[in-house]
């Protein structure tokens, strides 16, 4: 009888110390956020402060656009893909929002090296091409955004307020 009284009791215990234990994706979470991508985040920066500078009303020649895009942008645009794909997640649920990432970056940087070849081709169709593919980035990106600050919420983490206009791309 007494086993049986102290059956609810442990049982009490055990949900009590279930439910403060931290939250694992919590964790992974914060680490993804302020060491991970914070280490990286500069280059993507970088990267799209260059290609701003010589875009839209920047915009003063093919060839400078064509110089600053395959000295500066990609290379740098390639060494912050590179770090962002080395990052290793164990929550299914974060790794899905990272992929997301990823394939927004690898996309935006494929329009990149697209806009190089239009540049020494001079062709119109591959400018439209990567036009297009710019776009579809920066769907993606947005996309990632609002599923970080989704799972940010759900998790209870607190995400830099400048965090999201860093990832936007372009």
């Amino acid at each position: 009888m007494k086993k049986l009284l102290l059956l609810p009791i442990f049982l009490c215990f055990l949900v009590m110390s279930a439910c403060s234990s931290e939250d694992p994706i919590k964790e992974e979470l914060e680490t993804y956020l302020n060491d991970d991508l914070a280490n990286i985040i500069g280059l993507e920066t970088e990267a799209i402060s260059a290609y701003d500078s010589v875009t839209g009303v920047n915009y003063t020649s093919d060839q400078l656009l064509y110089d600053v895009l395959l000295m500066d942008v990609i290379p740098t645009y390639q060494e912050f893909m590179n770090k962002l794909e080395a990052i290793r997640l164990e929550s299914e649920e974060l790794r899905e929002v990272h992929e997301g990432y990823i394939e927004g970056v690898n996309t935006q940087y494929n329009a990149f090296t697209r806009i190089v070849t239009a540049l020494e081709y001079q062709d119109r169709a591959i400018i439209e091409e990567a036009n297009a593919m710019l776009d579809e980035a920066r769907k993606l990106l947005r996309d990632f955004n609002y599923n970080i600050e989704k799972l940010t919420k759900e998790h209870g983490v607190e995400m830099k307020e400048n965090f999201e206009s860093e990832t936007t791309g372009l």
